[in-house]
Parts: structure tokens; sequence; C-alpha cells
């Protein structure tokens, strides 16, 4: 049998595929747990260290375009939307996307997913120029040398939860994108409490209705945010091309016997609640069903400098060859 080192979240409909229920013919899956898996994410782009690793999607369209030697199943075991993923300072008198311009705003990095995918909708929907916007941030890209100049970073040590109380940004990310964490992810990393001001102010949404923008976005775009995907190094498939299909086999039969034990995903009550919001599958596998998602997420990258003007956009490219029915 041979051994698949295999970095993954901690997620319920994964857990067939990490205990070997779910099995890789020929494979033997051994978990390497990195707690955030975040923190995996920057050792598999930059030093290969496992077989199998769940990636940031934006992270392995730039490791792609880098020449990293990766490639990847079209399974995303995460997804979530970004419509209240931005807070503004209280003090800040931001009222309407576009009063983010001239202001300074705070992420995690800039090629973060998160950050990716709401300067996306901001500027295609709420006519928003990112290239006024100051980014600041207190993290290195897991691929870097993209970043455009309005970008700047933190050198003080302080975190972005610091410079949001003390006003010196004016709007920043929530969570792990921004103000929920302070540092480089790493083993250990743990979230912190969102910012309160000093003055007792406290930050508010840029959007206060999010839900409901969030899931007409979607009704009118069937654009889903991605938010990881399964990258694996390039001379496993060289060596087996059966592979990625017998991969992605295993991650659907793991989804299926979590849903056949927990339908209303009461383990993931954020997904329960996606799956409202999008009228199906929070967590769709495959090309086809997820191509308006793929599409966006190429032409957001692009349009953000983190992919060069000429990157492709047919997205079944992206993925390795192998069959991968919608599941």
């Amino acid at each position: 049998m041979q051994k698949l080192s295999t970095a993954l979240g901690d997620y319920p409909h994964v857990r067939a595929v990490l205990d070997n229920t779910a099995a890789v013919p020929g494979h033997r899956v051994e978990e390497v747990q990195v707690r955030p898996v975040i923190g995996a994410y920057r050792r598999m782009i930059r030093d290969l260290e496992y077989d199998v690793c769940e990636l940031a999607p934006v992270s392995y369209l730039m490791a792609r375009q880098a020449g990293v030697a990766l490639t990847a199943i079209p399974v995303f075991l995460n997804r979530r939307f970004h419509h209240g993923d931005v807070q503004c300072g209280p003090h800040s008198g931001i009222r309407v996307p576009r009063d983010l311009e001239g202001r300074r705003v705070g992420v995690r990095a800039y090629s973060v997913s998160t950050g990716v995918w709401a300067r996306g909708v901001l500027t295609e929907e709420y006519g928003v120029d990112i290239d006024k916007i100051t980014w600041v941030v207190d993290d290195d890209d897991h691929v870097e040398g993209r970043v455009p100049s309005n970008v700047e970073r933190v050198t003080d040590g302080r975190s972005l939860g610091e410079l949001l109380r003390a006003g010196e940004i004016d709007a920043a990310f929530t969570g792990n994108a921004g103000t929920g964490r302070a540092g480089a992810p790493r083993s250990g990393w743990t979230a912190t409490p969102e910012p309160q001001p000093a003055d007792g102010g406290a930050p508010y949404p840029l959007f206060p209705e999010a839900d409901i923008l969030a899931s007409d976005h979607y009704l009118r775009t069937g654009v889903y945010p991605l938010h990881s995907v399964i990258a694996l190094r390039s001379d496993l498939v060289a060596r087996d091309p059966s592979l990625p299909t017998a991969l992605y086999a295993a991650f659907t039969e793991a989804k299926r016997q979590h849903l056949a034990e927990d339908p209303d995903w009461t383990e993931l009550p954020r997904f329960a609640r996606q799956a409202d919001q999008t009228g199906g599958d929070p967590v769709p596998y495959g090309v086809a069903a997820n191509e308006p998602s793929l599409a966006a997420l190429v032409r957001y990258s692009r349009d953000q400098g983190l992919l060069d003007a000429d990157f492709s956009d047919d997205t079944r490219a992206l993925f390795a060859d192998g069959d991968y029915p919608d599941a």
C-alpha cells in the first residue's frame, strides 16, 4: 500500500477519507494534523510537505501559475459567503461600499481568499475602485511577489484588531481573514476576540443585511465562493494517473457517508444555513456544478493582479485529468 500523507481541515465530511473507510485503492491515507489547517497551506506550496493537502483556492491558482508541482481535484470542502465579512470602525463614517475608497482596510494577506471574493463583489456589484483603498496586511501571502503598490505591511507587531481599536484603520475583515486572529497561522494559532474599541464603540457591518444580499447575489450569478480545494503533488499523478479519480471517488464517498448519518448538517450549522441560502448542497463537488464559482475566482484573481492577464479561462484545465462526476 502506498502511503498518502494528508493534511485536511476538521470537517465531518472528510472523516471517512482520513480513517480509510472511504478507501483510495492501493493507498493508505495517513492523516497529518495541522491546526489551523491554514498553517499547512504555505508548507505545501513552498515545500511540497504532504502528498495531499487542502489549500486555499486562490493560493492554488497562484502556485500553478508560479510552476509549483501541484495539481488538484475538484473537491471543495469549505464554502462561505462574504457580504458579512467587512466591519467598519465605529467612528469611520463609512455608510456605503464606495465610502471605502481612500480608506485603510485590514486583511490578513492580500491574496487571502476572503479578501479576493469580497473585493470582487465590491467591484462588480457596487462599483468600488479597490485601487483607491490602502490594504493593510499583517501576514505574508503563501505565494509572494504579486501584491499591488496599495498594500501596506504592519511592521510594529500589532494585530489588525489592535489597529481597528486604535482607529488607525477604517475597516477590516473579520475572523481568520482579519481581526479574529493575531499573527501568522501556525501550530497553536487560535482565534482572538473581535475588537471592541476602548471608548466603548463597536465595529459595525458594512452590509447589515448580509445574508439577504448574499442569497440574492447567489441566485443572480450562481457564484458560491470556494474556500478550499484538494491539491496533490504532481509527481504522484505522473506515477499513477488514476490517483486523481480514485481520490475524488473517496472524497465523494466520505461525503455520502456523512450525509447518511447527518443529512441536516447538524455538526456544521453554518452549512445548514448555506444549504437554505443555495437551495441545495452546501458543498457541491465537480467542475460543472461549480463552473460559475470557478470562473469568478479566476476573473477576480486576474483582475486583482494575483494572476497574469493571460491566465486561461478554461476551468477544467485547473484540475488533473480524471473522472469527476458532480457529487
